[in-house]
Formats: structure tokens, sequence, C-alpha cells
């Protein structure tokens, strides 16, 4: 059984659901990924000396550490963004057979 500690949970923010979902479907296909959620929110941001707000959609990959190189570097790839939010959490604590099912389902990139 994995420890709780290998896996993690990405949030990424983009621009509109469309890119969300592609590049969630991304990750899931390529195996960086074994899950991606997605929700709609409102942000607000400072930018360039300025206070901003837009509508984003946030996107949450359950994934592996081993994984995170190559997810990072797809989401950069994939992301409209010059500055996309990419940040993940260690998990502390999980359902052992859901860990199990995350490691199955992903692959480090060869």
């Amino acid at each position: 059984m994995p420890s709780p500690a290998e896996m993690l949970l990405v949030y990424v923010t983009c621009g509109d659901g469309e890119e969300a979902r592609r590049i969630g479907r991304v990750l899931v296909e390529e195996r960086l990924a074994a899950c991606v959620n997605f929700r709609g929110h409102e942000s607000i941001y400072r930018w360039h000396g300025a206070i901003e707000s837009a509508s984003e959609w946030g996107l949450l990959a359950k994934t592996t550490r081993a994984c995170w190189p190559a997810l990072e570097m797809r989401v950069r790839a994939l992301h409209s963004y010059s500055l996309p939010c990419i940040i993940a959490w260690p998990l502390a604590e999980g359902l052992p057979p859901y860990l199990d099912w995350i490691e199955e389902s992903t692959e480090v990139p060869s």
C-alpha cells in the first residue's frame, strides 16, 4: 500500500471551464493524474500592482509525488496563463484502497 505522503492533490486555476476540462482530460489520458475534479469560482488577486478580479475554473488532480514533475510541465505547456497557479499538497491520510487506485491509475512517463 502506498503511503499517503506519496500522494498529492494538485490545484490549478484556468481561465474557463473549457480550458480546465481540456487540461484535466490530458492529465488523465496521459496517466499523470488518476482523477480530476472541476469547479467554477471567482478570484480576487494582485497582478502587476493592481487588484484584479475574474471568473476562473479550478481543477483538482489526484496524483503521485513521482508524477509531479511531468504533470507540472504538461500543465505549463497546455495553459493559457503566463504564470499559472500550479500548487500541490501532500495527503496526510487517505482510504487505503483509494490510494492504491491512484497509484495504479498513474504512471511516471519514461
